[in-house]
């Protein structure tokens, strides 16, 4: 696993964790080196720039792309090559790239890229499949800083107007990881694991 603080990550038993940070390629070149060829890449990274546009900071912004999209060209530019070609690469969209809200404006912006990104490089690098997953709301302690009260009328609220009923839980976002995965002729698409969200 790897992250820009790894020493805040924990990893599996008997996993390892690095420093990558990827608005910086050089830790990207170093950690294709160390690591060596590896058979998948789960990109989880974001970095929010979230409020009104006419408040935006420009490196706030650039920060929000380099997680979501630049940061995975050059993820996929130092690893693909040894990659083997049964290989795969997941990025993370998000449902707001379908259902985009005020404030939003950046984070909707780098989801739909990552959407796209997907579909290039899922052309480019075949046979190395490449997939997006868009979560919906998902009860995964990001709405904590709500109280525990206010996330509780948030994450109702949000259940009662999702298809689905519910909001998600990780688990049900690592299932859709793991079939992406797995699945042998699934690539260059997204899979939508928000509960209807995008629809509501």
């Amino acid at each position: 696993m790897a992250g820009r603080r790894p020493e805040a990550i924990t990893a599996p038993d008997g996993g390892r964790t690095i420093a990558v940070d990827l608005a910086d390629e050089s830790s990207i070149a170093r950690a294709a080196q160390e690591l060596g060829p590896v058979d998948g890449l789960v990109v989880l990274a974001a970095d929010h720039a979230n409020g009104p546009v006419t408040t935006l900071d420009a490196d706030r912004v650039r920060r929000a792309l380099d997680a979501k999209v630049v940061g995975p060209v050059l993820l996929a530019k130092h690893f693909a090559p040894a990659m083997p070609q049964d290989g795969v690469i997941v990025l993370f969209s998000g449902v707001v790239s379908s259902r985009p809200g005020p404030e939003l404006v950046v984070m909707a912006t780098a989801n739909r890229a990552a959407e796209g990104l997907a579909d290039a490089l899922a052309i480019e690098l075949a046979p190395i499949r490449v997939v997006s997953v868009s979560p919906g709301i998902v009860d995964s302690g990001s709405w904590d800083g709500l109280g525990a009260e206010g996330k509780q009328r948030f994450l109702e609220a949000t259940a009662a107007s999702y298809p689905a009923g519910r909001v998600g839980s990780p688990g049900d976002v690592a299932q859709v990881v793991l079939l992406a995965l797995t699945n042998p002729f699934l690539t260059g698409t997204t899979l939508h694991v928000d509960g209807g969200g995008r629809l509501a």
